[in-house]
């Protein structure tokens, strides 16, 4: 759109729509979200070939697996888009909810009630399903959204986000309801961000050097949402069987997403019976092991001891990749089958190197001791925090919320997995019988 419209021009548009998109009863807006919800489906064949040109561009210029594996897109995944917005539509209306209501001293009877924040603006990179959970969250809270797609998934968000305006549009949303930006330069986006009075609200999605870059510049209000560098600490009292399967389904269910495990700590004082049988299921995935010196030392002696049961006949596996961390490993999000491991005193070391090195995003204990439970989720400072559960979980559908627009690692207005709730602001009514102040 914004080869034949400035982003200026788009904004503007979304703006105007948006007094029409508050204004639609609930029922307008649940048939408008079903309406998109079909048209995708009827639409996957254009959406999958506008994805398999994206796929092939991104593969020629070396992108990595995690990339990669964010950027495609195959049936089940947009019929798995289609029916996250009809899940949105199945949820209690998020506008006009009254908050707080009471009678105030004069006589006026007052109330705040939930409103739509106004016009939306995502800024995201290789996610071509964002470009749907974004438009359905924001027709269901009556915002108008502008989106800006990361230019590896260009195709594949033009092509959802035209599908989705066309069906929103026809089922009687005002044009302009969901806009995209459809330009390579860069300088659309640092247009976006600095909207203000238009832009209501901006929310980047993507990798630690977007969202530096659009809290440092934008002069809109910014929901940050976070990146991950999420742990899994294993305490002396674990069930060993329970945290090698937490684990490995944190590290390699979906290796390019923000809630993967990134870092595991173990307590010292088990980790001479617990890492054997984790090495081993890590060198079954190929995942690469950045292990303090200790650790290291426990690898050597685990792929030594491989080599004896090959010679034997007795077990036949890969070996475990392995290399010292250095300190940047510590705080790294890797997005592919890597991982850090650190061995720790005890349940304090690891809060506090959880706390330093974490990012606000998603921890995890794995202890039958439900004290050291218990201080673990009180003291670590994180968006979700767990006991005895994969960090995998945190996301918008696995906890009730319907598709999500993010998870913030900020502490203002929002935290964590959020949807509809959280794009709503609100303002208060007040009815009198001709009242004036004294």
């Amino acid at each position: 759109m914004a080869d034949s419209i400035s982003v200026r021009d788009l904004a503007l548009k979304a703006k105007e729509a948006s007094q029409g998109l508050g204004a639609m009863s609930d029922e307008e807006r649940q048939a408008a979200l079903h309406a998109m919800a079909q048209a995708l489906r009827a639409h996957k064949g254009a959406i999958l070939d506008a994805n398999a040109l994206d796929m092939e561009a991104a593969r020629e210029k070396g992108t990595d697996e995690g990339l990669l594996d964010r950027l495609y897109l195959d049936e089940g995944r947009v019929l798995d888009m289609a029916s996250a917005i009809e899940d949105l539509a199945a949820l209690p209306d998020p506008v006009g909810r009254v908050l707080e209501e009471r009678d105030i001293a004069c006589g006026l009877h007052l109330q705040r009630v939930s409103v739509p924040l106004g016009v939306v603006a995502m800024i995201y990179e290789a996610r071509p399903n964002v470009t749907a959970d974004a438009a359905a969250i924001c027709v269901r809270t009556g915002n108008a959204c502008v989106l800006r797609g990361g230019s590896l998934a260009r195709r594949s968000c033009v092509a959802i986000a035209g599908v989705l305006a066309a069906a929103a549009e026809e089922a009687g949303c005002p044009e302009g309801s969901v806009c995209i930006v459809d330009s390579d330069d860069r300088s659309a986006t640092d247009e976006l961000m600095t909207l203000r009075g238009i832009v209501d609200v901006l929310i980047p999605r993507g990798g630690a050097g977007l969202i530096r870059h659009c809290v440092e510049h934008a002069l809109v209000p910014v929901i940050e949402t976070g990146t991950g560098n999420c742990h899994v600490y294993v305490h002396a009292s674990a069930d060993f069987d329970k945290a090698r399967a937490i684990i490995v389904n944190a590290k390699t269910q979906r290796v390019g997403v923000c809630n993967a495990c990134e870092s595991v700590l173990v307590d010292a004082s088990i980790a001479e019976d617990f890492l054997p049988g984790l090495f081993a299921d890590l060198a079954e995935h190929g995942v690469l092991v950045h292990g303090d010196m200790r650790t290291c030392v426990a690898a050597t002696t685990f792929n030594a001891l491989r080599e004896d049961l090959i010679e034997e006949g007795e077990r036949k596996m890969g070996p475990l990749s392995v290399t010292p961390a250095t300190m940047d490993d510590w705080g790294r999000e890797y997005l592919a089958l890597e991982i850090s491991i650190k061995q720790v005193s005890g349940v304090d070391e690891a809060i506090r190197h959880i706390n330093r090195y974490g990012t606000g995003h998603s921890e995890a204990i794995v202890a039958e001791d439900q004290q050291v439970c218990e201080k673990f989720l009180r003291e670590v400072d994180a968006a979700a925090v767990y006991a005895n559960a994969s960090t995998r979980f945190t996301d918008g559908g696995q906890f009730g919320l319907g598709a999500e627009i993010g998870i913030s690692t900020q502490k203002l207005h929002v935290r964590g997995p959020f949807a509809t709730e959280a794009l709503t602001s609100s303002k208060y009514v007040v009815r009198g019988e001709g009242q004036v102040r004294p």
